[in-house]
């Protein structure tokens, strides 16, 4: 599939639309968009539940999510987002305090981080390095970086 086609949920936030996928009922991927996708919903109990939780996290900063996820990955990429996904908001880690709890290196949990399929649900936003932001989805500058700072400020992290 190629386009919108593949997304049952396009929702439009202020960082840009996010691409929703959902597959046998769990939510299994959230990609940023550009500009040109617009919004979209299957109408799927799913869908419209991850929309409302999206709308709600932009508009007021609201509660954790609480969304069924179907996460495709190594065993130790799970590790690592079943950790990040108890960094709570307003807060930040380190990639080295993460490695440290897991016994692995920085480097290692900052692929983890990259191969984020549900980026926002699972934070890997809330994972900075030692001497500032860090990456954000495999970029170290640019509209991801850029996303990154957004996310962090909504949540009261100023670095």
């Amino acid at each position: 599939m190629s386009g919108s086609a593949k997304y049952q949920l396009i929702s439009e936030s202020p960082i840009g639309p996010l691409g929703v996928r959902i597959r046998n009922g769990l939510v299994c991927g959230i990609d940023f968009l550009d500009r040109r996708f617009k919004p979209f919903s299957s109408g799927d109990l799913l869908a419209l539940e991850t929309q409302r939780q999206l709308r709600n996290y932009f508009q007021s900063g609201g509660s954790e999510f609480l969304l069924p996820l179907g996460l495709l990955g190594t065993d130790f990429q799970v590790r690592v987002w079943r950790t990040l996904a108890r960094i709570s908001r307003g807060s930040v880690r380190t990639y080295g305090e993460v490695a440290h709890e897991l016994g692995t290196s920085p480097r290692a949990v900052g692929n983890a981080c990259r191969s984020n399929p549900v980026p926002l649900i699972i934070p890997c936003h809330r994972v900075v390095s030692a001497s500032g932001i860090g990456g954000f989805a495999g970029a170290t500058a640019g509209r991801r970086l850029d996303i990154k700072q957004w996310l962090l400020q909504h949540e009261g992290v100023h670095l």
